[in-house]
């Protein structure tokens, strides 16, 4: 094997197609209006364009394009190549991903801390590992025979299992079946190897991830002990070992030690913000193994200062790739397919095809490609400059706003008094909010984008879907009512369109799990209400009716949640210049005479545990206002002197999540978003660090005095 590794490559593409030729094929198929030979025909051509565009867009050596394929999800993809899931035909993957009358689907969650969704493998006691290598060896061949040498991309096997769940009734955790995955990888990299595949990618995101299931060192610990096999066999292809989504710890040092072929490192602004010093930890690999460093950022939709980024990439030595530091299924596919953006704003924009130029002019350098850097120096300097990005006003308000935690007003006693004005029941009934939309304001939206149907005729079908959800509550003898939102095209959308700061666009889908895609809105600058959003819709629904109609918001969380966000001021600006736009908007409600508003936020399950394994849940904790009172300042007072000596073991910062994030010692509960903002970190590193704190405090801590006080706690020791 003598292929070298690419000078310019990706981590994956979106996979979905830049018109979701994917999601028109998969829906075609799940609905019957296609049989199976015409669905992978499909799909096969999609990946041959898509091979086609690549090498259009400058990924022209060998190996340099990724075929990250997958119909539903790449996990799951993973999963039935190895054998962790059990499946040999379409319906077969199908019915693991959707389930089917018989059959329940297999759990779905997030990937890391992205919007996008994968398929959780389910690990039994006796999981027979059943390689299929002729999943990824079809790719391969049908790749080859269109003039296309593509690297085939598996997740790793140390993710992988990482992040599979124990089957229900196992007692084995799935990383104890580390070594007969291992085997089953090892047949397909055997099989690849003998049809001349000399690289293959093997995603190990895990690695820079505090995940439940294991911590640091001992994932660090599995990757020596997986990969020591895996590059110790003679038939396989050159390993190209990927950990993009984060910084890697022991796990650098593990790779060090391993030395594969060629590996990827996430270097994106982000990753280097939280870690400032991996820069210069990463650049001791590079005698170690090729080093291919994700400078271009595949999560965000900036142009990139291509000019700094080559600074970075100089630091690192001669001879080093340069990749984007996750793959680019996060982002839309072109912005060239974007007809109405504002002509000063589209420039400061890299969707995913316009990365993969930065990437290839961030390898050439700026003699090379000097039209590429003098475009990124205009998007940069234009972008800094601009009356859209900085709004003073907006400013002034926000820095009005008090610090740090918020004590809500009026008190619980006032607010209740008002509650018991409403008039309701103790335990009224409503809906969470939005109807269905009917496939008549479908159409009515469609005809009214196009233009054949007037402003006014629009909104009197409007009008008349929330005339026949008011009528159908009302039937079903619902005590607050909600108006259905037929005027709302999406939850987040609907609020990016009427505010100021956000800009929306026509194409920009990006996959959120199987054939479910989202169109993000993208904040460009300081954000406010120009004028109200909902009050009118909400005067006209209360009209209908003489029971209760909530105003519906989203709420600013939310919102950024599902947005593109600005990567050149911390998040929690944004969050409050929304909060501050939506109190705006609740007073605009209130004044219009709607008596209960509703601000959507993630949900809450009173029955869910609060973590992994455990078997306490809300209702544990809940309070009794009827309930005995005890002596609580004398049982606080004892609690905050153990809590301190338990956390001995913990830093600082692992201190400061935990005490917040179940309100131990007095101090105020807070969510992951509130501690984020306060000790400037995102909401899943947040969450990680509480993880990863607990499962210290779980073994690690000196906890015997603090167990008699939170035996029932929300840390279950």
């Amino acid at each position: 094997m003598t292929a070298p590794f690419p000078k310019a490559t990706i981590e994956g593409y979106p996979r979905v197609g830049a018109h979701r030729e994917l999601k028109r094929a998969l829906e075609s198929y799940w609905s019957g209006k296609i049989d199976g030979e015409t669905f992978e025909s499909a799909a096969h051509s999609l990946r041959l364009d898509t091979y086609a565009r690549l090498k259009e867009l400058g990924l022209t050596e060998d190996y340099a394009i990724p075929a990250d394929v997958a119909y539903y999800d790449h996990v799951l993809e993973t999963a039935l190549t190895v054998g962790a899931a059990q499946g040999e035909s379409l319906d077969d993957e199908f019915t693991l991903a959707r389930g089917n009358k018989d059959t329940a689907p297999l759990e779905m969650t997030k990937w890391f801390d992205t919007n996008y969704h994968y398929i959780v493998p389910e690990i039994t006691d006796d999981q027979t590992f059943s390689a299929r290598p002729q999943r990824v060896l079809k790719i391969v061949e049908e790749a080859r025979a269109a003039g296309h040498t593509v690297r085939p991309v598996l997740v790793g096997p140390v993710t992988l299992l990482a992040l599979s769940k124990q089957a229900e009734g196992a007692t084995k955790q799935p990383l104890d079946h580390l070594d007969q995955a291992v085997e089953s990888y090892l047949t397909v990299l055997a099989e690849l190897y003998d049809a001349g595949v000399e690289w293959i990618q093997l995603a190990e995101p895990a690695l820079v991830a505090d995940l439940a299931a294991a911590d640091d060192a001992t994932l660090a610990a599995a990757l020596k002990s997986a990969y020591g096999r895996i590059l110790g066999a003679e038939k396989r292809p050159q390993v190209y070992l990927t950990t993009p989504y984060g910084s890697l710890n022991a796990g650098l040092d593990a790779v060090a030690e391993l030395q594969p072929e060629a590996v990827q490192v996430d270097l994106s602004v982000g990753t280097l913000a939280l870690d400032n010093s991996y820069l210069e930890r990463v650049a001791k690999l590079a005698g170690a193994t090729h080093l291919s460093a994700g400078l271009v950022d595949g999560r965000n939709v900036w142009a990139a200062n291509l000019r700094d980024l080559r600074e970075k990439l100089e630091t690192l030595g001669e001879g080093v790739s340069v990749t984007t530091s996750v793959s680019l299924q996060h982002v839309p596919h072109t912005v060239e397919a974007e007809t109405s953006l504002p002509v000063d704003v589209a420039t400061w924009f890299a969707f995913a095809d316009e990365k993969i130029r930065e990437v290839v002019a961030l390898s050439a350098g700026p003699l090379d490609a000097p039209e590429a850097y003098a475009q990124a120096d205009r998007a940069v300097r234009t972008r800094a400059e601009s009356s859209r990005t900085h709004d003073q006003a907006v400013q002034d308000r926000t820095a009005q706003l008090p610090e740090g935690q918020v004590q809500r007003q009026p008190e619980f006693a006032e607010r209740n008094k008002a509650q018991e004005a409403l008039g309701l029941p103790q335990l009224p009934t409503t809906t969470i909010g939005s109807f269905p939309q009917t496939a008549e304001i479908r159409a009515a939206r469609a005809a009214h984008r196009k233009g054949e149907l007037s402003d006014a005729d629009y909104t009197e079908a409007l009008r008349n879907e929330v005339k026949s959800v008011i009528e159908l509550q009302e039937r079903l003898g619902l005590d607050v009512l909600v108006h259905g939102e037929p005027e709302r095209n999406d939850m987040v959308q609907y609020f990016a369109e009427l505010l100021d700061g956000f800009v929306v666009t026509e194409n920009g889908w990006v996959q959120s799990y199987g054939s479910r895609c989202t169109r993000p809105p993208i904040v460009v600058g300081d954000i406010s209400r120009p004028k109200a959003m909902t009050t009118e819709w909400a005067k006209f629904a209360q009209s209908l009716s003489e029971k209760h109609v909530k105003g519906m918001l989203t709420g600013p969380v939310t919102i950024l949640a599902w947005s593109f966000v600005r990567d050149d001021v911390h998040q929690s600006v944004s969050a409050d210049q929304l909060g501050v736009a939506l109190a705006d908007e609740v007073r605009d409600l209130e004044e219009a005479g709607i008596d209960i508003i509703q601000i959507d936020k993630g949900e809450i399950s009173v029955d869910k545990t609060f973590e992994d394994g455990e078997t306490n849940t809300l209702l544990d904790v809940m309070t009794d206002d009827e309930a005995p009172e005890v002596d609580h300042r004398l049982i606080n007072e004892s609690l905050s002197d153990e809590i301190s000596v338990a956390m001995d073991c913990l830093n600082e910062r692992e201190r400061f999540v935990l005490v917040h994030t179940f309100g131990l010692g007095g101090q105020p509960e807070m969510s992951l978003d509130e501690i984020g903002a306060a000790i400037d970190l995102s909401r899943e590193r947040v969450r990680q660090i509480r993880e990863k704190a607990i499962r210290q405090l779980r073994n690690d801590c000196d906890k015997t005095n603090l167990r008699s006080y939170l035996g029932l706690s929300l840390i279950h020791i």
